[in-house]
């Protein structure tokens, strides 16, 4: 059944129903189930009586089911379905729709701006008509159409799991007034936001705002967890393994907040709670904490290729980062030193130039340095923390690049102009950049062919191989060798095969 999942592949519709018949939490927002004889679609997880097998249609996308003229379900909240996402596509235009779809997933893609046709196709290089024909005939709706999809279900979540003002939950699922929302929650829904949020939405409370986010399964929670535990730095982030908690602080432009993610890996997902002062930008925090903990992953699809030298370890996933300046200043701190001393470089840093911040949460306290702040900060401030000359260079010109907005590091960005203008940093070279690539831009092929701990996990006798060597072994992995990455860094997980 994995290859249903293909990106490239049509779905196999008995597949399909089979999946639905078993609530199959694996196919979690791989397609999404159209039931003529209601008119609602459902996530394949859906506990509602299975419908008739010729009653249903599937859709890889929601956009789709909803252009076909479907509401979601307001059992299983398609919105809370992990992304499909698609990386293996070989020709031109598979690869534009994609990308075009991946920027308009991206709230931090568009920083201030809204995201519109016109814009996309700019920033890709091709016209609007081309961009309309290409991403209709790969995706089967219009960009606008996949768009609106995406508005409508951000506020429908909006509405479902906080008290947001309804003309609040507008702008903050990015319709330009209250009026334009209403009209198109109506006419798609075929119920007004308020009949929707007919039990008052979610609870009053002082404790921030609760949301539910999925993922498939499997999932190594406890390797996750341990990753992040290993690089955490004292009072910007806590991770208790045991109890399958992070918590940590976030700035959203010039909003300081928190959030605390709690795993329940028997229910396939993280209950996630985020402070009253992101409210306004919670589909950006959400966002971020899919790529964060790698929530979208398809595992069937990735262990696929990588099964073969690594047989146990579907469940690892490649962690991410809630700020990618902040996780690309960690990569240049971690240079050439052990993960624990450059956890305790960074804490210095924090300490020195970050600032404090009032939490519910217990070992959170600290923001992380802005990049206008590192780039006024003077060498011998950076010296005293024990940070030699060519780190110092490194983190200035870095902030001094991302305060002006030459470079953007996130999850929607360009992954070939991000590494170019890393690179043409001083003090950055390609492990740095391919490891800022794996985290902070989410580039799932990324390979950081320098990396010393990987050279030996890859070597057959234990014996460091040459960049080029390692790079030939991974050439298998593509286009999932960030992932490899991740299982190699674990010894025990890997069994190179002969092939």
């Amino acid at each position: 059944m994995a290859a249903m999942l293909s990106p490239a592949a049509p779905l196999d519709a008995d597949a399909c129903y089979r999946a639905v018949a078993a609530h199959d939490a694996r196919f979690d927002g791989a397609f999404f189930i159209g039931v003529t004889s209601t008119g609602i679609y459902c996530r394949p997880v859906c506990r509602v009586k299975t419908p008739r097998r010729e009653n249903c249609r599937f859709f890889t996308h929601a956009s789709q089911a909803e252009g076909a003229g479907f509401r979601p379900c307001l059992r299983c909240r398609p919105e809370l379905a992990p992304q499909r996402q698609a990386w293996s596509a070989q020709d031109a235009s598979a690869l534009l729709a994609q990308h075009a779809a991946r920027l308009l997933d991206s709230p931090d893609a568009w920083g201030d701006g809204a995201p519109s046709v016109a814009g996309l196709a700019q920033r890709l290089g091709v016209s609007d008509r081309h961009l309309r024909r290409v991403f209709e005939a790969e995706l089967g709706v219009s960009p606008l159409a996949w768009l609106q999809t995406r508005r409508l279900l951000a506020a429908k979540q909006l509405l479902a799991d906080t008290r947001l003002p309804i003309a609040q939950v507008a702008l903050a699922a990015g319709f330009a007034s209250l009026r334009r929302f209403n009209a198109a929650f109506v006419a798609q829904y075929r119920m007004s936001p308020t009949a929707l949020r007919r039990d008052g939405g979610a609870p009053a409370s002082t404790d921030g705002i609760s949301v539910t986010l999925s993922f498939r399964p499997p999932y190594d929670v406890r390797a996750m967890l341990q990753f992040l535990k290993q690089r955490g730095i004292a009072g910007v982030e806590h991770v208790d393994v045991d109890a399958a908690t992070v918590a940590r602080t976030l700035r959203l432009d010039d909003t300081c907040g928190w959030l605390a993610c709690r795993f329940e890996p028997a229910a396939h997902r993280v209950q996630v709670r985020v402070a009253e002062a992101l409210a306004p930008q919670l589909p950006r925090v959400i966002a971020r904490v899919r790529a964060w903990l790698d929530l979208d992953a398809d595992p069937a699809a990735i262990h696929a290729v990588l099964g073969a030298d690594f047989p146990d370890s579907a469940g690892l996933r490649v962690p991410g980062t809630l700020d990618g300046f902040e996780l690309a200043v960690r990569a240049v701190i971690g240079q050439q030193v052990t993960v624990a001393a450059a956890r305790t470089l960074t804490t210095r840093l924090v300490e020195r130039f970050g600032v404090p911040l009032a939490t519910p949460i217990d070992g959170l306290t600290q923001m992380f340095p802005t990049p206008a702040v590192l780039a006024a900060a003077s060498g011998d401030a950076l010296g005293q923390l024990g940070l030699v000359r060519q780190r110092q260079a490194a983190i200035q010109a870095l902030a001094r690049a991302v305060d002006s907005g030459q470079l953007s590091l996130h999850a929607g960005a360009d992954v070939a102009q991000a590494m170019a203008a890393l690179t043409a940093l001083p003090g950055i070279g390609e492990w740095t950049a391919e490891y800022i690539a794996l985290r902070a831009l989410r580039w799932p092929d990324a390979f950081p062919a320098g990396d010393v701990a990987l050279q030996k996990a890859l070597s057959p006798n234990g014996q460091r191989l040459t960049a080029r060597a390692a790079q030939a072994r991974a050439e298998r992995w593509r286009p999932w060798r960030a992932y490899g990455v991740l299982r190699a860094w674990q010894p025990s997980t890997l069994k190179l095969s002969n092939s």
